[in-house]
């Protein structure tokens, strides 16, 4: 995860909004992000937990103890007359078994008894098209609000999504604007019909609409990430408060690996400051931010703390009950025994989104392996395709698969030399952002920097495995390249694959299946990096 430096001028400015003593308005933001379908409890490794850790309490959030925690501050807050807002920043949909299986029908009534106030729309809740973020938003009880999407082109969303939301507490109007990453059309599927607006447009507009009517205290909860949030702050006058997703960051005050502030505090283009937040992600905390305003409207205070929810929360019983009920039919794959690992395979995001990862190495290693009898010599793989690590031990299929949820498929196809350099180009493009499209290779090893300008000069060597050994890569010759489908047609600005790509074939089995096939094959996997990407 990208460790965000803040100067001593943005951190002094925490102790100011902290230090009002007093103003008429205070509200409690209670915020969930990216939770991605983490309905059962997470280890460690932020893949699920099983029935042995859970006893001996090591595990972390799920959709119960999410559920209990979110009663119990809800409550306590309101019983000590203050007023409390709920959200969800988005990311409900992908990254387990019940997804899956369930689609959205199970966040959807999951959230609705936990009685929001408001979802912002993810990137991935497009995922399985517009159609079910329709039927989603067709179950759910709530608002869910994106505004800089435009969705008239698109038949089943459109007049679904608001961009505004005004909501009374404590006899306050609260106007809750929202915004979704731009380049949701590279690293989802929302379909030809849904349209991005830069979201410093949109969102002026907005803020400017609702302070003509009067509302004076505006909170933008979006998925950007929190650099976006940043600029977003920067950028755009108005906005009090911003409550993020996206690039699932821990922001803290307390926990070790945080990676700045809680809140992180920019000063926007009046010289007001603008607190920030985020929680993490896969339910592993509960955020809480209190913040008061003036009279006359300026936020005078920003203060919080996310909740970690381990074992001390109890889960939910009526919850624990239903998620063991919609589990029941998974619970077979899910425990089937498909190989064993000698060690810990590292999926983190932190690692696979920025260099060689272990992970990222099995998953690349395996394609190849499948492929490698059609005259392929080269597999990339999209570090954010990989959602969890592996724990040491015997390794279930119910692992493989929420490291492996987008249920993509094995995709061949011939490159030229210089198309797959310019791919690797596309993939260390936003490692500064930690985005997805990081390439995990196999059969290529490569070395970059980045110093030099994003998409243009930062592969330095690349290197291609041919007859048993390493051969530096043929600008005009045409390789075969392996991938996942998602990749293939151009997802995470792998554009090079779906526009000069030549002979592509959609192979078939699907990934989880054929990294389950050859762990098995293994009996008894290593994890290792080898030095294949190097960065100077």
């Amino acid at each position: 995860m990208k460790k965000i430096f803040l100067s001593a001028a943005v951190l002094s400015m925490t102790t100011a909004l902290s230090s009002a003593a007093y103003a008429d308005y205070s509200l409690t933001i209670l915020h969930l992000n990216d939770l991605h379908s983490r309905i059962e409890s997470i280890n460690k490794y932020d893949s699920t937990c099983g029935a042995d850790d859970e006893a001996e309490g090591k595990c972390f959030g799920g959709i119960a103890r999410i559920k209990s925690k979110l009663d119990e501050r809800r409550g306590a807050l309101s019983g000590e007359g203050k007023n409390v807002l709920v959200v969800d920043a988005g990311d409900q949909f992908q990254g387990s078994l019940f997804y899956t299986t369930y689609k959205g029908d199970a966040a959807a009534e999951f959230l609705n008894g936990m009685d929001i106030d408001v979802m912002a729309v993810g990137n991935h809740e497009f995922d399985d098209g517009p159609e079910a973020l329709a039927n989603f938003i067709g179950k759910a009880n709530f608002p869910v609000i994106s505004g800089n999407i435009d969705v008239s082109g698109e038949a089943s969303l459109k007049g679904k999504v608001p961009g505004i939301l005004i909501v009374e507490k404590g006899g306050e109007k609260i106007g809750i604007v929202s915004a979704l990453a731009e380049d949701t059309a590279e690293t989802s599927s929302p379909g030809a019909g849904v349209r991005f607006i830069q979201a410093e447009d949109y969102l002026k507009g907005a803020v400017e609409g609702l302070e003509a009517a009067g509302v004076n205290k505006i909170i933008a909860v979006t998925h950007m990430g929190l650099p976006r949030d940043m600029e977003i702050a920067a950028a755009v006058p108005g906005i009090d408060l911003i409550i993020g997703g996206h690039s699932h960051t821990l922001l803290s005050n307390t926990q070790e690996k945080a990676s700045g502030p809680y809140p992180v505090i920019v000063q926007n283009p009046e010289g007001k400051d603008v607190p920030i937040v985020q929680a993490y992600a896969y339910g592993k905390f509960l955020g809480e931010i209190d913040v008061t305003w003036d009279d006359d409207g300026n936020l005078v205070k920003a203060e919080g703390e996310p909740i970690l929810l381990d074992a001390s929360v109890t889960p939910d019983e009526a919850y624990l009950a239903r998620v063991a009920e919609l589990g029941a039919p998974i619970e077979e794959l899910k425990a089937k025994v498909i190989g064993s690992t000698e060690g810990v395979i590292d999926g983190d995001r932190g690692s696979c989104r920025t260099g060689e990862c272990q992970m990222g190495n099995l998953v690349a290693d395996a394609m190849l392996d499948r492929v490698k009898d059609q005259g392929i010599q080269i597999a990339i793989q999209n570090g954010g395709g990989l959602r969890a690590s592996i724990d040491a031990g015997e390794v279930t299929m119910g692992e493989v698969l929420t490291v492996l949820p987008f249920q993509n498929t094995v995709a061949t196809f011939q490159l030229k030399g210089a198309d797959v350099i310019a791919a690797l180009e596309n993939g260390v493009s936003q490692v500064e952002e930690t985005k997805g499209r990081f390439p995990q290779v196999s059969g290529l090893k490569y070395s970059w920097s980045r110093k030099n300008e994003a998409g243009k000069n930062r592969i330095l060597v690349v290197e291609v495995m041919e007859d048993g050994e390493w051969k530096p890569i043929d600008p005009e010759k045409v390789y075969g390249v392996v991938s996942n489908n998602y990749m293939r047609g151009g997802g995470d600005g792998y554009k090079v694959f779906s526009e000069k790509g030549m002979n592509a074939y959609d192979f078939g089995p699907g990934l989880e299946v054929v990294v389950a096939d050859y762990l098995a094959a293994k009996n008894g996997y290593k994890p290792f990096t080898d030095g294949r990407i190097t960065e100077q």
